[in-house]
């Protein structure tokens, strides 16, 4: 019976933390001023690759990029690093969705006319998951991060926000 709980809590808490990554992507898309229909329209593609790679252990990151179409430049970045400290149990669950809009305050709302995509690192031997491709990230050259800290827990299993602004 225990390894049965065990393992429904990881499933639970992997699905969790999945959601709560796409959530806080459309927080952050709403809140900088940036229409978040793209990420709706890929959600279901979006969760199907980061849920997959957390059970799986061999996801590390998910980044939201925004750019200007025009240039292709980075205007800003959002990254999501997971961290595998799972404890197991009934820990807690929670996602801080204060601290991403007080970032998004001292960073400030984005151009309108930016575009955004959501990617990921992960380690290798990950699993293929259909809908999702190799890319490469643009430069964050010239911009400085700003860690937030851990924005989604679910028992050891977390997500911990930072931003790239222009330095």
């Amino acid at each position: 019976m225990g390894v049965s709980v065990s393992v429904r809590s990881y499933t639970h808490a992997t699905t969790y933390v999945a959601d709560n990554i796409l959530k806080s992507l459309k927080n952050i898309l709403l809140y900088t001023g940036l229409d978040p229909e793209n990420l709706a329209d890929e959600w279901e593609v979006l969760h199907r690759g980061i849920k997959t790679w957390i059970d799986s252990g061999h996801l590390q990151k998910v980044v939201l990029e925004i750019y200007d179409p025009k240039t292709d430049a980075l205007v800003g970045r959002w990254d999501i690093n997971i961290t595998y400290d799972w404890t197991g149990g009934d820990g807690q669950f929670w996602t801080d969705t204060d601290a991403i809009r007080f970032a998004i305050k001292k960073a400030g709302v984005l151009p309108s006319a930016a575009r955004y995509r959501v990617m990921t690192t992960t380690a290798s031997g990950r699993p293929d998951v259909d809908g999702w491709s190799s890319t490469t990230f643009r430069s964050t050259e010239g911009m400085i991060e700003q860690r937030i800290g851990t924005s989604i827990e679910a028992s050891g299993l977390s997500g911990g926000v930072s931003y790239y602004r222009r330095g």
